[in-house]
């Protein structure tokens, strides 16, 4: 799947917000977001993608990764049992907040910092793993005040590695920002049904042609093709779901089986059946063992 803009709107004014064990593996969720995002992962080996960073991390990880930098879940491909923690941290509480106060100056370096992408090691790596792990138990005054200690034991740590040379800059501007959450929300929240580039390209006031145009240029892929594989990545996890093949098909927007299963194939290299059989099989194998 192509980038994407998060689109992260909790109900909360909170300046945090957790993710208490996201299960990803099955997608390729490439994507950035305003909110800065200190991710740990544990039991797992994978890949970890960061802005123009790529390399493998062995038996978990602990990531920051600044504001806007395109990232993929740390968990995609990941067949072992394993606990994934996201805490995602609003921009405007380093602006409106951290940077309002000489007490939180190591705070305000910390997040000026995440802008390489930081990759903590060592004990830091499992003392603020342990940590994170018990944010989802916490009352909201309490998860809030171990948020800003997790930071500052971070912002006091030695055992980290930047991940970049240079910070990295999102290439996005914030007009364009502002029209690819609009087209991606629009495709969330309608993927199920027949999505016209008619109507896609009026959210947007363009014509079809100058739609195309841009959205090809912005994303790097036709819009037919990415709602595609937006649909895929849904059609999997319905499948895995335990969903049959044709509620699948129908309840992610596409037209016929036929359609669905060439779709489906060209972008996994493997048809829906193959799919959800070798899911299936994994899952049994799995749970017989002791």
């Amino acid at each position: 799947m192509k980038i994407q803009l998060e689109n992260i709107a909790p109900n909360s004014k909170s300046p945090f917000r957790l993710l208490h064990n996201p299960k990803l593996n099955h997608l390729f969720y490439w994507h950035f977001h305003p909110e800065f995002e200190l991710v740990y992962i544990e039991g797992a080996s994978a890949t970890r993608h960061v802005g123009n960073h790529i390399s493998q991390f062995e038996n978990g990880d602990l990531v920051l990764i600044g504001s806007n930098i395109p990232h993929l879940n740390f968990d995609y491909g990941v067949t072992s049992t394993y606990q994934k923690e996201v805490l995602h941290i609003k921009a405007s509480f380093r602006e409106e907040f951290v940077a309002e106060y000489p007490e939180l100056q190591s705070l305000d370096y910390l997040l000026e910092l995440s802008k390489y992408g930081i990759a903590f090691k060592g004990s830091t790596k499992n003392e603020i793993g342990e940590l994170m792990k018990k944010l989802h138990q916490l009352s909201p005054f309490e998860f809030f005040m171990q948020s800003l200690q997790i930071l500052k034991k971070l912002a006091q740590s030695k055992e980290f590695e930047l991940l970049h040379k240079q910070p990295f800059v999102n290439r996005f501007s914030t007009k364009e920002q502002t029209r690819l959450r609009k087209i991606y929300a629009l495709v969330d929240e309608q993927y199920h049904t027949k999505i016209t580039l008619d109507t896609v390209a009026s959210l947007c006031n363009l014509s079809k042609p100058a739609f195309c145009r841009y959205f090809k240029k912005a994303t790097g892929s036709t819009f037919v093709n990415f709602i595609n594989q937006y649909r895929i990545s849904q059609a999997k996890r319905l499948l895995l779901m335990g969903k049959n093949i044709s509620e699948t098909c129908f309840a992610c927007g596409f037209e016929s089986l036929s359609y669905f299963n060439r779709t489906f194939k060209k972008i996994t290299s493997e048809n829906p059946s193959a799919f959800r059989t070798r899911h299936v099989h994994a899952k049994t194998k799995k749970e017989k063992t002791p």
